[in-house]
């Protein structure tokens, strides 16, 4: 790779990308899949009726998870045909949770709402992408009696776009494979004109080989995949207000970072953002697999899950503009803190490897359930950052342009976990789950159900994650290593959780009424955070939350409502950034026309948030840090729709935000991150059975 450094207009010759990791393999495993198509024409029987017409659909077509095989359950569930999901856009990537992100489909995100965190040990910490990416554990699987194929494409006037084709087939009755392709993208909505780096904001890829075997008596199955993900985004840093512009041109140190009357920076297109030449790069590649033997019937089988995987993040800026400010050694530049070795151009890179293997036995009767397994992980972390002297021409054949990081860190580490149940009647369970890192990091959980109420307890213990733990950067380097002076110590959790579900009386023929309920006080000790400086800090105070979330879904004949709320106290404070009060509701009419032949719903959905001070986004690190001086003010956004289904076609026509200028012109969603306009949205997936 050669990077140009804009000021001195000279080349260096910087550290190449990886390897495309398992990319080459694509061809050829495409190739294979089209073999075993042409010559396998006949490998499934067909299923006829009485009038010799294929009867292939969604009833001849199961969908099978890792999580039912290992509770040695292969019938599957039923392909899901509804219209619910399909027009609301958070349903569009692979994490459905409520985010925060900065405004765009494909831009970093993270949750909202509070969730406990059951990963231990080792973690990259890098996080902003994992919307748009397959999670290995939850990919389906198809058992279809003939090729079953999907594809979807969601587009909007803004360009939003979504892309998914999919084929699988059963090339014998306990053997199937496919294929996945999935697409992400999305242009810019803020600074349009301009930048350098065109009118593109987002481009995201993922491209997956899938399989499931299993033997005829039932006894060993095998499920596999292996992927890889590119994601690409364009960062603009935010609106850069007009109000701020003069005094950062300046470089003074007394910058006011006020709101800046939000209100007046709805221009779009028009506005101006901090930057035009940066770029988050990620790759990320995973082979995994689960198998399962049955050593004594249902009551004991044996498994083995391996998963290796590899993640590379890598930031680039070319183009920094340095402030008139007196410092002589490093100078401030523009958008970002004090730099610490190149004022002209950012290159930071890391790159996070994995092998897991775990070994456990399983069994189920009637009654009684368990899981029990052993992991062990091996991990590795090298990050490098571009160094350049600053008092010496740059001539990269001399050795004065070097690559320097942090030292490469590597990690063996075991693990031990299970859960048990005991079930009664399917009116009464006992639940115990939990894992234990040697020696030092443990969650354990508990749970009664009796009737429609639960109770559930969970108590946890977690080291930081990688990147707090260590980053060494062109503009922020820490370390608080474990067996050091400034380590970290980990956080632990306490949580406790009631449930109430069930099902309201009908109150007429054509009523039907589900309600469910929760309330939890979740306690959080030495919390690790990104400060206000965007550097990690552990909090000398426990943080304490109560939460309350509530769902109704009822239906009169053919009007249907579904109304969602979940309110959280003490989540505005030191290192935590949760509004009060989110909600999402929907209303809908639904009908059959044509005789039939067409069934639709028509309807509205609000999504509510109320004002907090949302966590601020660092684009260099990848990570969301905490701010005191921007507060998202509550926002209301409503669309309207339309969907249908068409034996094997489902379409949708959508209307977001139409509530645009009725009281404000536009919403945030990170501070200076605005949120779409309004714009019109249409899908449509189409399922094809042979």
């Amino acid at each position: 790779m050669i990077l140009t450094l804009p000021a001195s207009g000279a080349s260096v010759t910087c550290l190449k990308a990886p390897q495309r990791g398992l990319l080459w393999l694509w061809p050829r495993l495409l190739a294979l899949l089209l073999l075993l198509k042409l010559a396998a024409p006949d490998a499934h029987a067909q299923v006829l009726d009485d009038s010799t017409k294929a009867v292939y659909g969604p009833k001849t077509t199961r969908v099978i998870y890792e999580a039912e095989v290992l509770r040695d359950s292969t019938g599957g569930t039923p392909l899901d045909t509804t219209l619910t999901n399909f027009p609301q856009d958070r349903f569009w990537m692979h994490d459905t949770t409520f985010q925060q992100d900065l405004g765009a489909v494909g831009t970093a995100s993270r949750p909202l709402l509070y969730q406990p965190n059951l990963q231990l040990g080792a973690r990259f910490g890098r996080d902003v992408f994992n919307k748009y990416a397959h999670d290995a554990s939850q990919v389906p699987y198809y058992d279809s009696r003939s090729p079953f194929s999907f594809f979807r494409y969601i587009q909007s006037g803004a360009g939003e776009q979504v892309f998914e084709f999919n084929y699988s087939r059963s090339l014998k009755k306990n053997f199937s494979v496919g294929f996945n392709y999935e697409r992400i993208a999305s242009n810019k909505v803020l600074a349009t004109s301009g930048g350098g780096l065109g009118k593109g904001l987002v481009e995201h890829s993922n491209l997956m080989l899938y399989g499931r075997l299993q033997s005829e008596n039932e006894r060993y199955h095998l499920l596999f995949n292996i992927g890889n993900a590119r994601h690409r985004a364009v960062e603009q840093g935010g609106i850069w207000p007009v109000t701020q512009r003069a005094l950062n041109e300046q470089g003074s140190d007394s910058v006011t970072l006020g709101e800046s009357a939000p209100n007046l920076l709805f221009n779009y297109a028009a506005e101006r953002v901090y930057l035009t030449k940066a770029i988050n790069t990620e790759d990320r590649d995973e082979l995994y697999f689960t198998q399962t033997y049955r050593l004594l019937g249902r009551g004991l089988t044996a498994y083995h899950t391996f998963d290796a995987k590899r993640q590379y993040n890598s930031y680039s800026d070319q183009a920094l503009q340095r402030l008139n400010t007196a410092e002589l050694y490093y100078p401030r530049v523009l958008f970002y803190p004090r730099v610490l070795r190149n004022t002209t151009a950012i290159l930071d890179r890391a790159e996070f490897r994995q092998v897991e293997n775990t070994f456990g036995v399983l069994g189920r009767t009637d009654v009684v359930e368990y899981r029990l397994y052993g992991r062990l992980r091996n991990a590795s972390l090298a990050t490098k950052t571009l160094y350049v002297n600053q008092f010496r021409p740059v001539r990269a054949s001399t050795g004065d342009s070097l690559v320097v990081g942090a030292p490469t860190r590597t990690f063996t580490q075991a693990f031990v976990g299970g859960t048990v149940a005991f079930n009664y009647h399917k009116i009464y369970a006992v639940e115990a789950a939990g894992e234990y890192k040697l020696f030092d990091e443990y969650w354990l959980r508990a749970s009664v159900r009796t009737g429609p109420l639960s109770v559930e307890a969970l108590r946890s213990s977690y080291s930081p994650t990688l990147t707090q733990q260590e980053l060494v950067g062109n503009n922020y380097e820490w370390h608080h290593l474990p067996g050091t002076a400034t380590e970290f110590s980990n956080t632990s959790s306490t949580q406790l959780t009631g449930r109430l579900r069930f099902r309201l009386p009908d109150f007429g023929r054509f009523t039907q009424q589900h309600f469910e309920a929760s309330a939890s006080l979740v306690n959080l000790t030495n919390l690790v955070y990104y400060n206000t400086a965007g550097m990690p800090e552990q909090a000398t105070v426990a943080k304490n939350l109560q939460i309350v979330h509530a769902r109704h879904q009822v239906h009169f004949g053919r009007v249907g409502f579904d109304n969602q709320a979940t309110y959280t106290q003490g989540g505005d404070v030191t290192g935590i950034r949760i509004p009060k009060l989110v909600t999402n509701s929907r209303v809908f009419y639904e009908s059959y026309i044509f005789r039939k032949a067409l069934f639709s719903q028509v309807g509205m959905q609000v999504y509510y948030q109320s004002a907090y001070k949302a966590f601020d986004y660092s684009p260099s690190t990848q990570q969301f840090y905490q701010q005191d001086h921007f507060t998202i003010t509550n926002h209301a956004v409503a669309d309207v729709f339309f969907s249908a289904d068409i034996k094997a076609v489902s379409v949708f026509l959508k209307m977001a935000y139409i509530n645009q200028g009725i009281i404000s012109n536009g919403y945030f969603t990170t501070p200076y991150y605005t949120g779409y306009p309004r714009r019109f949205q249409f899908g449509v997936r189409w399922n094809f059975f042979n």
